[in-house]
């Protein structure tokens, strides 16, 4: 039986490299429709909670789902990277981060393909990049790049349109009826080149445009203009304006990234990247801004930094969510701490602070309650999540630092925006 006519059937198996936030949603698509999924991951914690402990570690992903497809036997994890032979389609959703240069880490991907490389057979369909046997003949590749968005009460794994490009023509009709599977919706483009260059001007125009509001919201300030009641008025106009908002900085696994990813690969080709690499200064900078406010805060209250106590709400780069990847709020404690402020945190999703790329605090969550929130000269608000009783904060607090105007519709000389 071909590959195409597994597919047509559903008698193929799918193998997911990297079960984290982009592959155990795209995992349980497919084992949600009676597709046998094979999940490989490092992490054998990962592994053994999805196989015995049958649960989620994800905040936004059921654990009912999991349990579900466990106990179907359509989906199960594994460490031992030689059951890839068992698969027929292997989709890699790994990691691809930025090391301490901002230059990037592709060391996920190549350790990934080598893996499969041992294992690869002929006939096999993979999606992302390989290298072994040759592409389009001997096995099928295509780029399908991932367009997540934690927590997205709107949009699903299954609902978001999918973009597929494969190295051959054939690679991509495969890739589509693949996909078509689990997603509504599936656009084939030429190329993988062009796929993923959809990826790379997706995120970019959001860092631009998130760079602009960043921007505009220093210089409206100190024209006493408030970019918040702007941004607001702004979206009345019914066409040709899209609302983006400031804030204290990108987070996140794409939109921090990929724009570093494209002014990279543009070197090769001499080509300068300007308007991309300064939307990306003005974003790394606002945790910058962000400590200034800070600092000017303590200052007009008479008190410095060095010695003060902040608590730092939210962990999390977006509100109700459990994912801390290249959060500006750690970046903010670095330079909070660096400058001899003690800084505590509050987000019940993030209870501990695992190591991340760069930072290694060893913090805990501290609750919020009214005797919790006097201890501190400034409460510095990061993410804003909805269980927050800004009210209560506002009561309680000597001090109020807001990047995310959720304090605005309050009228208090304790706040300060930022």
């Amino acid at each position: 039986m071909t590959l195409t006519e597994k597919i047509e059937s559903n008698n193929f198996t799918v193998g997911v490299i990297g079960l984290g936030y982009v592959g155990l949603p795209l995992a349980l698509e497919f084992a949600g429709k009676s597709i046998k999924v094979i999940g490989f991951d490092l992490d054998k914690k990962k592994v053994e909670i999805i196989n015995r402990k049958r649960r989620s570690y994800i905040k936004h992903i059921s654990s009912e789902k999991i349990e579900r497809e466990v106990k179907r036997k359509t989906l199960m994890a594994t460490s031992d990277f030689s059951k890839l032979r068992e698969v027929d389609v292997i989709i890699i959703c790994v990691p691809t981060p930025l090391d301490k240069n901002r230059e990037p880490d592709i060391s996920y991907i190549i350790n990934s393909t080598k893996s499969i490389e041992k294992y690869l057979r002929k006939g096999q369909f993979i999606s992302l990049e390989n290298t072994g046997l040759k592409a389009g003949k001997d096995f099928y590749l295509c780029f399908s790049p991932e367009r997540e968005d934690p927590n997205n009460r709107d949009y699903s794994t299954s609902t978001i349109p999918k973009v597929v490009g494969g190295v051959t023509r054939q690679c991509t009709e495969l890739g589509v009826k693949i996909y078509s599977k689990v997603i509504e919706k599936v656009v084939p483009v030429s190329s993988s080149k062009a796929a993923e260059a959809t990826k790379l001007l997706e995120n970019i125009y959001r860092s631009i445009n998130i760079a602009l509001v960043n921007e505009l919201k220093v210089v409206f300030e100190t024209m006493g203009i408030d970019i918040w009641e702007v941004i607001e008025a702004a979206k009345t106009k019914p066409f040709g304006y899209t609302a983006f908002y400031p804030g204290p900085g990108l987070g996140g696994h794409c939109i921090p990234i990929d724009p570093f990813y494209l002014t990279w690969k543009a070197r090769e080709y001499e080509v300068a990247t300007k308007f991309i690499e300064l939307a990306g200064e003005i974003n790394t900078s606002m945790p910058y801004y962000v400590v200034g406010k800070v600092m000017h805060a303590l200052n007009e209250n008479y008190k410095h930094i060095k010695g003060s106590k902040i608590l730092l709400l939210g962990l999390a780069y977006k509100k109700d969510i459990d994912d801390m990847r290249e959060s500006p709020s750690l970046k903010l404690i670095e330079l909070l701490q660096e400058r001899g402020a003690k800084v505590d945190y509050n987000d019940e999703y993030i209870p501990a602070m695992p190591k991340v790329r760069k930072y290694g605090f060893d913090k805990k969550s501290v609750k919020i309650t009214k005797s919790n929130l006097k201890k501190y000269d400034v409460v510095l608000l990061s993410t804003d999540h909805s269980y927050y009783d800004h009210g209560v904060i506002l009561e309680n607090s000597r001090l109020i630092v807001d990047t995310r105007n959720a304090f605005g519709k309050y009228k208090s000389k304790k706040i300060y925006k930022a």
